[in-house]
């Protein structure tokens, strides 16, 4: 029997046991809730400068941010105004101190040699704390009006192609230069310099046998999908399974929108008045854009099924009591390291949830050495 691969150090409570707890960045405009109903949100700089700065204060361990250029338009406009992840990541990470700072990159859109130099020039503007979201593929929509979708890629053949792309630039970050005469990337006595100064944080998401491969290989964290979490364990227990054959420990995260009410009755009638908004042209630019069965897996999108309740994430509606039995079970049942959180208004639902339910969680899954 193989001995228990321990986590990669990355100064998160997920280090020595404890449970990584942080912030899906609002950059697009209305948020993750497609409703005429919900609060406000612009995707303003201005507006994820002060989530930013709330994240440090309160305690939060992560900010990450998508990658995103085209929305779903509708009456509400759905994400039909985006701002850069990496130029907003570093922006935040001025302004920030301690909290992580991750970005996110697609691989079919920018060349290794590029995102080698972006995540190098992070970490030194965040001392250390950057952090790199690999998206593997998207949507032809999305890619297509800039020229840039590949015809002949299929699912499986964009996580060759992704495996590549992070080799080359994991070579970057600690090689003189890099050589190499791939499928799809080719470099030749290719330099990168500054190097960074610690290893960036990887994660990825995926649900797919090859995506769980090369997450388990490359990677030191993916996303999961689901919210039950029976069906979240099995899913972490397999990938984590997968990088212990490789002699290596990947981290398990899901998503997940808070609606806090000071009774349950408050919140769930807070998220029936979303449902009841649905914008019904946004869902379907949703639909257009993501396929409502995804052809290269089988199964519907779990995107658009959740979508159709006006929530396009898993999410949990009810008072803090509820809100930490509810999370608290999910964290325990399905061994999941962490939960990157969404809120329908964060500069309202951020301070609520730090001071009523964060410190119940940081007690019910407490790092053993005391990094939360």
């Amino acid at each position: 029997m193989s001995e228990p691969v321990s986590p990669t150090k990355f100064d998160l409570p997920s280090d020595t046991g404890g449970k990584d707890l942080g912030i899906f960045m609002p950059i697009a405009n209305g948020g993750w809730i497609l409703s005429r109903n919900k609060p406000e949100l612009d995707g303003s700089y201005a507006y994820n400068r002060k989530v930013a700065v709330l994240a440090e204060e309160l305690g939060y361990d992560f900010i990450m941010s998508m990658a995103k250029y085209r929305g779903y338009g509708g009456e509400t406009k759905q994400w039909d105004a985006t701002l850069d992840a990496t130029v907003t990541m570093a922006a935040l990470a001025e302004v920030t101190k301690t909290v992580k700072v991750w970005t996110t990159v697609h691989t079919i859109l920018q060349n290794p040699g590029t995102v080698a130099k972006m995540i190098a020039t992070l970490d030194q503007v965040s001392n250390g704390r950057a952090g790199l979201n690999v998206v593997t593929g998207s949507y032809k929509g999305e890619f297509s009006q800039m020229g840039m979708w590949p015809d002949d890629v299929d699912h499986d053949a964009r996580y060759d192609l992704a495996d590549e792309w992070i080799k080359a630039i994991k070579g970057l970050w600690t090689e003189p230069s890099v050589t190499m005469d791939g499928k799809y990337f080719q470099l030749d006595d290719c330099v990168s310099n500054p190097k960074p100064s610690k290893k960036p944080f990887l994660v990825c998401a995926g649900t797919s046998e090859k995506g769980m491969r090369f997450s388990a290989n490359e990677i030191d964290a993916i996303f999961l999908s689901g919210d039950v979490p029976e069906v979240l364990a099995a899913a972490s227990n397999k990938v984590k399974g997968i990088a212990a054959e490789m002699g290596r420990y990947i981290r398990t995260y899901a998503m997940m929108t808070v609606v806090l009410g000071d009774t349950d009755e408050e919140a769930q009638a807070t998220a029936q008045h979303y449902r009841d908004g649905l914008d019904e042209e946004a869902l379907r630019g949703m639909m257009r854009a993501y396929g409502f069965l995804d052809a290269e897996i089988g199964k519907e999108n779990a995107f658009v099924k959740k979508a159709r309740s006006s929530f396009m994430s898993p999410h949990v509606a009810g008072s803090p009591d509820t809100v930490v039995e509810r999370l608290s079970q999910q964290l325990e049942v399905s061994g999941l390291d962490g939960l990157m959180l969404i809120f329908p208004d964060y500069i309202e639902g951020m301070p609520k949830f730090a001071e009523e339910v964060l410190p119940k969680l940081r007690a019910k899954f407490p790092s053993l050495a005391g990094a939360a």
